[in-house]
């Protein structure tokens, strides 16, 4: 029985050949301790059975609404979701990873008690071979959080704050560094709706997250994180994440700094993010090049001008400090690639 006085929240969840975790995902939602949802799935032409597995739910449970459409991408998916969303609140989750059953209800919490434009909870990565504990953990509820930080600004804790070395140094100097840090991700957020006004992500492009981040950020005046973990990361060897190579995965990776750099940095924020982000994954859509197709090796060559034009904007002392904080990130990240990435 739905409480009707609750605020209705609204999650939407891209489908796409999920059928082997989807059904821990479901689970998952369905179990919220908040229990005025709207839970939005959109099947993305899928081939497998997953498009069954939504329609059974939604046969079960009459929160769930499900939209079948033609193969266009996780921003089609995500956008038909917004489209069709009645929440006053909005939050997304991917179909392979699991939600403590506190997370929207300590999320909303957080935002209302706060005023804030967007709440955020920590996050755990976790392997194909820890589903069932994890699934577990998930149904008995994370404990009533200890610790809610406010804190304004978010562009610019977006583009500064990082780095986890840095993190943990700020966190063992009490001035509680974590609690700033957040990426691109859409999952373990909950967002007042009228921050979507306008704004969708872009079909056809892999870095759909990444391109609406600043627009995002920008609009927010303050964000509220409680440190507790509320959403499970499975980590699988099929996902984009981990599977994509190709140099246009790269390039739309590239543009998606570029359209942020210049974003932070037109108001005065140091872009030290997005400067990491365009020149790594340059360096990496050089390596995926192949020599003989003309059109991508034209496209990295445009590419690559973008970005040395971009960083000729920046003044000496700032492009070093954006130098050594890519330094530390490749360092970190060649760490979590060997430990997360490669979880079984």
């Amino acid at each position: 029985m739905q409480k009707q006085s609750e605020p209705l929240v609204s999650i939407i969840v891209p489908v796409y050949n999920a059928e082997k975790y989807l059904r821990y995902c479901l689970d998952s939602i369905v179990a919220q301790s908040h229990l005025n949802l709207d839970i939005i799935l959109v099947n993305d032409g899928s081939t497998d059975s997953s498009a069954a597995i939504c329609d059974e739910y939604a046969d079960a449970d009459s929160r769930i609404r499900v939209i079948h459409q033609t193969n266009g991408g996780i921003s089609k998916a995500q956008n038909a979701g917004l489209d069709a969303a009645r929440g006053q609140y909005i939050a997304f989750s991917d179909n392979d990873d699991i939600l403590d059953r506190n997370n929207i209800k300590y999320l909303l919490h957080a935002l209302e008690k706060t005023g804030a434009d967007m709440s955020k909870a920590r996050w755990k990565q976790f392997g194909v071979s820890q589903l069932e504990q994890v699934a577990q953990d998930a149904r008995t509820g994370a404990p009533t959080p200890d610790k809610v930080t406010v804190f304004t600004d978010p562009l610019r804790a977006y583009q500064t704050v990082f780095c986890k070395s840095l993190r943990i140094l700020g966190n063992l100097l009490g001035k509680n560094t974590e609690a700033k840090y957040f990426n691109e991700a859409n999952w373990c957020r909950l967002y007042r709706r009228e921050l979507w006004d306008d704004i969708r992500f872009p079909e056809g492009m892999y870095a759909q997250d990444v391109m609406v981040a600043g627009q995002l950020y920008m609009r927010m005046k303050k964000v509220v994180d409680i440190n507790i973990t509320l959403y499970n990361w499975l980590q699988s060897s099929g996902s984009v994440t981990h599977k994509e190579r190709s140099s246009s995965f790269y390039h739309d990776n590239v543009v998606a700094g570029l359209t942020n750099f210049e974003l932070s940095l037109s108001i005065g924020i140091l872009p030290a993010k997005s400067y990491y982000t365009m020149t790594t994954q340059l360096m990496e859509q050089r390596a995926a090049l192949d020599p003989s197709d003309l059109n991508s090796v034209a496209q990295y060559n445009q590419d690559k001008s973008l970005v040395l034009s971009s960083k000729q904007k920046l003044p000496c002392i700032s492009r070093l400090h954006c130098e050594l904080l890519k330094f530390i990130r490749l360092c970190e990240k060649h760490v979590y690639d060997r430990r997360i990435k490669q979880m079984k």
